[in-house]
């Protein structure tokens, strides 16, 4: 599993840290491609790029090859979910739901879930107050 913080070239040419230091944007279609450009893409494995990290929140741009499992707890007052490519498996308690791109999922419950990727899939993880604790499978 590769993980990387977002370096500035990466930000969206209205960012000005001068003038905007509150402010981020991101250019989505070029931190995908550059993540499946990436060794651990090419060697099959969950790529993730930090692009905020706070005590309150923090938003992950996640890709996911075909057939990645991940089984996770929420330890959080939230963590949602927004396929930006392919689909994912949601399983928790007992029940399965599929959400794919443009769709969002949102937990508010302290809860063991399981995701499984049906084709690859890009999507951002967006946890606030709290942690995750994740098994890659």
């Amino acid at each position: 599993m590769e993980i990387e913080t977002l370096y500035t070239e990466y930000l969206s040419p209205l960012y000005n840290a001068s003038i905007y230091s509150s402010l981020r944007s991101y250019n989505l279609p070029i931190l995908i491609r550059s993540m499946k450009q990436s060794s651990s893409w090419a060697n099959g494995e969950l790529n993730a790029m930090v692009l905020l990290k706070s005590n309150e929140k923090q938003i992950v741009l996640t890709a996911l090859p075909e057939g990645t499992e991940i089984d996770s707890f929420q330890l959080n007052d939230s963590v949602t979910f927004q396929i930006i490519e392919g689909k994912l498996r949601f399983h928790s308690r007992g029940e399965s739901i599929v959400i794919s791109k443009d769709q969002l999922l949102t937990l508010h419950d302290n809860i063991k879930y399981s995701l499984i990727s049906m084709e690859e899939t890009v999507f951002l993880l967006i946890i606030a107050g709290g942690i995750l604790r994740s098994e890659i499978k």
